[in-house]
């Protein structure tokens, strides 16, 4: 698949030198794609730049109109999307089938929520003033989506920017643009004036230097490292530039001794081994209370050993590769620091030679400890480390020992104990009895170096909003 970058309007791009995408769960080329820079950049800002002044001043159902049919688009299109994904980053497809339908119903949300930018009016102080508050488009966007979702991730961006009235430029990772230029042929097809979407491809530094130091561009969102967040944090400082950033996890999960253990499992294995670990809000350290442990340790290791590993375009597969050898390497390098160091492996541990060097097997670690580097970085495997607690506080202070504050979550049946976790734990999304939180309605966003801000809801609408008050005389 030969790619191109779409800017106003058009496919441009066949001159530049091209970045190869690989899939990784056979190491095979399945594309090319524009290694676009800084010039690319800078045509993409300053179409979407001159879009600006009449996309925002179409209506609210103008707008939801053309996000209907980019939802309708990519229903239609859902298998062939759910291919591009499992060939370009390895999930399953059956798992790349949900991503699609999950991406597409950002696309109806905003659809809706475009029509429900109110305004306000303040009783005046005055009897001869008028008092008002206005909601207006931020502007430029620039939207910079990561690998591991790269259907989900960009429609989260886009849809509530442009029901806002905002234009946008989109970078999605090198590693998986085939997605995003697919989706954005879509919204070629759904009739998107010239200029309202663009896309770039290509080198990172070069594209996000031009996105930081642009100052068309009003409001940049981000997902990625922390690493990465907090460098376009202080590139944005010089023009005050509007961020919203959700970056890495490292999320608990803590199962109380009333917890029903069947439920427990499955919210386990949902958050813990979808994608193969790699997701933002994917389980990465289990606390798991004294009186079930032994219990809870068995059933999961039961379970796991049921999954089945595999090319996530063949049937019945359950893991995919990891994104690449560099991820691999972070997994065996947690892995053996856990077992070297007192951490007891149940399951997995080793990769099996007979597959891709990309695959790393579901693993269960025992008798790990707060100090092993595992409990500490965010893992982005399919890894799942068990440590036991006797006590709510204990749990509750090692789950909220960490700079990241994402997701966490918390199983238990009573009422009394799960208000007093959901409330002491320092992580922006809590999953209660439930390991698949996510939903297009519903805010996501993290606490601490976790981000700034929040996508999806009501709430991801306003990150694309400037306030304006308006005071008048008579």
């Amino acid at each position: 698949m030969e790619g191109k970058l779409y800017i106003n309007g058009e496919w441009i791009g066949d001159e530049l030198e091209k970045i190869n995408v690989f899939n990784p769960a056979t190491g095979e080329l399945i594309g090319k794609v524009p290694n676009g820079g800084q010039s690319e950049t800078k045509f993409a800002i300053d179409s979407a730049y001159q879009s600006f002044s009449s996309w925002s001043k179409t209506t609210a159902y103008e707008r939801s109109g053309f996000l209907k049919e980019l939802y309708r688009l990519m229903l239609t299109h859902k298998n062939l999307l759910a291919e591009l994904i499992t060939l370009e980053m390895g999930k399953p497809l059956q798992e790349a089938l949900g991503e699609v339908v999950y991406a597409a119903s950002f696309l109806e949300w905003y659809a809706e929520e475009a029509k429900r930018v109110y305004g306000q009016t303040i009783p005046a102080s005055h009897g001869n003033k008028r008092m008002m508050v206005l909601k207006q488009p931020i502007g430029v966007v620039a939207a910079i989506t990561p690998w591991n979702f790269p259907a989900a991730m960009l429609t989260r961006k886009i849809g509530p920017a442009l029901a806002a009235g905002c234009t946008v430029v989109v970078k999605p990772s090198e590693l998986t643009p085939l997605t995003a230029m697919k989706i954005t042929e879509l919204a070629h097809q759904a009739g998107f004036p010239k200029g309202v979407i663009n896309l770039v491809t290509g080198n990172p530094t070069a594209i996000g230097n031009e996105v930081m130091n642009n100052p068309k561009v009003r409001k940049v969102t981000f997902t990625g490292s922390t690493k990465v967040g907090k460098l376009l944090m202080a590139q944005g400082a010089n023009q005050v530039k509007k961020l919203s950033l959700e970056l890495g996890g490292h999320a608990p999960i803590i199962i109380l001794n009333d917890a029903e253990i069947n439920k427990a499992i499955t919210g386990v294995m949902a958050s813990k081994f979808r994608n193969a670990g790699q997701t933002c809000i994917c389980g990465n350290r289990i606390y798991v209370q004294s009186g079930i442990y032994d219990k809870f340790v068995e059933k999961l290791v039961e379970e796991t050993a049921k999954l089945k590993i595999g090319n996530g375009m063949e049937a019945g597969i359950d893991i995919g590769p990891l994104i690449n050898q560099a991820a691999v390497d972070k997994v065996n390098m947690q892995v053996n620091n856990a077992i070297d160091n007192g951490a007891q492996c149940l399951l997995g541990g080793k990769q099996n030679d007979s597959f891709n060097p990309n695959y790393y097997p579901p693993t269960i670690l025992t008798n790990v400890t707060q100090e092993m580097i595992i409990m500490n970085e965010e893992t982005f495997g399919p890894v799942a480390p068990i440590q036991k607690f006797e006590t709510d506080q204990e749990a509750i202070h090692c789950a909220n020992d960490t700079p990241s504050g994402l997701a966490a979550y918390v199983f238990t049946d009573n009422l009394t104990k799960g208000m007093k976790f959901v409330e002491s734990l320092d992580y922006g999304i809590i999953g209660w009895n439930d390991g698949a939180p996510s939903a297009a309605q519903a805010p996501f966003g993290g606490m601490k170096e976790s981000g700034i801000g929040r996508e999806g809801g009501q709430q991801g609408l306003e990150g694309f909003l400037e306030t304006k008050y308006v005071s008048i005389q008579l």
